[in-house]
């Protein structure tokens, strides 16, 4: 079993900066594809960003792109999601996702979840 936490949520004005972590325990994740997700209230769990094992792939949402940045340090077990230029529309609870399979832009392909961080940004 893997488990996943992930960090670094909070509050920040819009064009500020947040990093989030997501550490992993119980398994080694160095050859798991992982994902960030997001949930705003009411809303689905849409697809951020994921990341192939080595960090050599990665693959981001329109809405994310050129402004956020998914990396992982499999040495320290973790995964990371840098958030630049964060607009009040990127506001929602954050979700790290993994799976030793499926490297996949739907929630569905990831069998293994954190329990989410949240984070706003004020306009």
């Amino acid at each position: 079993q893997v488990q996943l936490v992930e960090s670094g949520g909070g509050l920040v004005q819009a064009g500020g900066s947040l990093r989030l972590s997501c550490a992993a325990s119980g398994r080694t994740i160095s050859n798991y594809f992982m994902g960030w997700f997001r949930q705003a209230p009411g809303k689905e769990r849409d697809f951020v960003a994921r990341i192939s094992w080595g960090g050599d792939n990665t693959d981001y949402a329109d809405s994310v792109k050129g402004r956020f940045t998914i990396s992982r340090d499999n040495a320290k077990n973790t995964g990371y999601l840098q958030m630049n230029s964060l607009k009040p529309e990127d506001t929602a609870v954050y979700y790290c996702a993994a799976d030793p399979y499926r490297y996949s832009r739907s929630a569905t392909g990831y069998n293994y979840w954190g329990q989410g961080t949240q984070v706003t940004v004020s306009s």
